[in-house]
């Protein structure tokens, strides 16, 4: 049994992945404000604990030797191997484990200034990673893409407008969520580019 057609899972993927981002940066945030705030110094701590929390998904699945995430789009899950690394392999993901690293890690701090912000902010990643892939992995973006770029980031940034108590919308400016939003683009731009490299690498 397949399960639900492709065109249907995919659907359902874009829903439990919108729905746990959501819920993600609930968590995030409360965490953060469990370890006081952006300015207790422990944001990296918490980042670094998301990662390990991943990284034990990872060895459980390799255990077990099952893929659950097919699941999410009513398909049966897929069989999971170990990877059959070299050490040759290794070291060439060292680059697209650093990018994906920082990207996760400047996230949280990003999301931990202002959640709102920051995700106005983290949405204009395509943009960075439309300028990363032409200038440094001679990729550029179809004429359709960008045209899709000012829709994208005025999209999230018309969603995340807050309504004061006089009734008028704004947004509210975080320079923790700039700067750490932006170097978490700029990573997960390079990110993407490093991780379309390796894809394309036979030997891997």
């Amino acid at each position: 049994m397949a399960g639900a057609p492709d065109s249907v899972a995919l659907l359902l993927f874009f829903v439990f992945w919108y729905a746990g981002n959501m819920k993600y940066n609930e968590y995030n945030t409360a965490a953060l404000n469990a370890v006081g705030g952006k300015t207790s110094g422990l944001t990296m701590t918490v980042a670094t604990m998301q990662l390990g929390v991943c990284a034990v998904y990872a060895f459980i699945m390799w255990a077990v030797k099952i893929n659950p995430a097919k699941l999410f789009g009513l398909q049966m899950p897929e069989k999971q191997s170990v990877p059959k690394s070299t050490k040759a392999d290794l070291i060439k993901s060292i680059p697209l484990a650093f990018c994906a690293a920082g990207a996760h890690a400047a996230t949280v701090f990003a999301l931990g200034g202002d959640p709102l912000f920051g995700q106005i902010v983290k949405s204009a990643e395509p943009v960075l990673a439309a300028v990363v892939g032409t200038i440094f992995y001679n990729k550029a973006p179809s004429f359709y893409k960008v045209c899709c770029l000012p829709i994208i980031v005025g999209g999230v940034a018309f969603a995340s407008l807050k309504k004061g108590d006089d009734g008028s919308y704004s947004l509210k400016f975080d320079t923790t969520a700039l700067v750490f939003g932006m170097l978490a683009n700029s990573f997960a731009a390079f990110k993407g580019g490093e991780n379309s490299k390796l894809l394309s690498d036979k030997g891997i």
